[in-house]
């Protein structure tokens, strides 16, 4: 038995959603609970994140202070999913000999007989196949408390991007069928969600059919969605310039429960390094998407990713990605430097640019950025919001804290009865990306 699991999660909101599952079907199989105390785990697992080095590196940090569990514990075990699993595999084993199980993203339905067999046979587990959706067919129906639940469309990628492992970890694009989604997210609604974020590594990318054979896309999983009467907000993450419909545009202008925020990765402002990138759009076609977003959605706001210092970016090319970061007005969004992930494209371009030089271009544009974001958090100021209050203030206990449309925290003094409720709020302070308002 595994009385308690200790789960820690790298990354995305993928990965978020994932260690749910994996707790999910540990409760059904195993009985287990979860614990935030590692020091008290039957099983420890390390759900990882590939997409930068740094990421990785940082895990077998902590796994050097799970060895140490293991040694006052032999029967604890240790298991490392995600994509790090899936890009390593055995070759974990090389550092880290004393893991038990190591299993992908689409094997973690496999994980209550993966321990199983680890308690039976004594040997390390691995499973890092790519069964396609199986996983989704073997879960059980999600536990879920709260007011927001993320629910998974699509899995992987088939962009191929020369910089990105998640192809190559994750496997290619395979989506969900509709009416399954349908019945996850009315399940979900009928155990209190009011707010829906759907995800995938392309989320847009989503393609599939209904019962009756019409083809089915995100924006026709928004209409259906909306008209559930207790799900109030739809969120989705993270979105591909290149799946951006005409008719998934359109939604942020006829859905009012469609949330006015959407994370758009343009990585660059220089189509000479898109091109490198494998991105297969150019900067005009990325702000076309941008003209037609805010003409039906004149408030909404535009995140994105940039990855500074790809082999070879000039001063020119990085002087392009400030000018549109500029143009666009981006709301706070997230910009890496470039790290060389194992058996990918890019790996093979030869790079001369020098780590100060990337790094004080990282710094301009994050300075640029974060000017933007205070500025829109500025605009806000004496608006009225719409906010779902999901805890307690980490500034003040006494007040609860919620989330606007636009992924600004906004505290707000009324007492825990309005937990996982919606209201409307006037702001009436702003501190960056932190807000303040009074219940209107």
């Amino acid at each position: 038995m595994l009385k308690k699991v200790f789960i820690k999660t790298f990354g995305c909101q993928m990965n978020e959603y994932d260690s749910s599952k994996m707790q999910d079907v540990l409760n059904q199989s195993h009985e287990s609970s979860k614990t935030e105390n590692p020091e008290e785990a039957d099983l420890i697992i390390l759900n990882t994140c590939s997409v930068r080095e740094k990421a990785e590196e940082k895990i077998y940090s902590h796994l050097g202070e799970y060895e140490m569990l293991k040694k006052t514990n032999p029967n604890l075990l240790i298991a490392i999913g995600g994509c790090v699993a899936s890009q390593e595999g055995e070759n974990i084993l090389k550092r880290a000999p004393f893991v038990d199980l190591i299993f992908g993203p689409q094997t973690l339905h496999r994980l209550p007989n993966l321990v199983n067999k680890r308690k039976l046979t004594g040997s390390t587990q691995v499973d890092i196949s790519f069964p396609e959706i199986e996983k989704f067919d073997h879960l059980p129906a999600p536990c879920f408390s709260g007011a927001s639940a993320l629910v998974s469309i699509i899995e992987g990628c088939s962009k191929y991007c020369s910089f990105c492992v998640v192809p190559y970890t994750r496997g290619e694009e395979i989506s969900r069928p509709f009416e399954d989604i349908l019945a996850e997210t009315i399940h979900l609604a009928s155990l209190g969600a009011k707010e829906i974020t759907f995800l995938g590594q392309n989320v847009n990318a989503y393609r599939s059919f209904t019962k009756n054979g019409t083809p089915a896309d995100l924006a026709l999983l928004i209409e259906y969605i909306s008209e559930i009467d207790t799900i109030e907000r739809i969120k989705f993450t993270t979105s591909h310039p290149n799946e951006m419909s005409d008719n998934l545009i359109e939604c942020f202008g006829k859905f009012p429960k469609l949330a006015a925020h959407l994370h758009l990765p343009i990585q660059s402002g220089s189509d000479r390094i898109l091109a490198a990138m494998k991105r297969n759009y150019t900067v005009l076609e990325y702000k076309n998407i941008i003209k037609k977003l805010k003409r039906n959605c004149p408030q909404i706001c535009i995140s994105s990713d940039f990855i500074v210092g790809f082999p070879n970016e000039t001063d020119k090319d990085f002087d392009l990605t400030k000018k549109i970061i500029e143009e666009v007005k981006f709301d706070f969004s997230f910009s890496f430097l470039y790290s060389a992930r194992p058996g990918t494209p890019a790996t093979y371009i030869h790079d001369e640019i020098p780590y100060d030089v990337k790094l004080k271009r990282l710094n301009e544009i994050q300075l640029i950025n974060k000017a933007q974001g205070k500025a829109i958090s500025h605009l806000m100021l004496g608006s009225k919001q719409r906010i779902l209050i999901d805890g307690q203030s980490w500034r003040n206990p006494t007040e609860m804290a919620g989330k606007t449309d636009n992924n600004r925290v906004v505290d707000i003094r009324v007492d825990k009865t309005f937990m996982n409720q919606f209201v409307d709020v006037r702001i009436t302070e702003v501190t960056s990306k932190r807000l303040r308002g009074e219940i209107i």
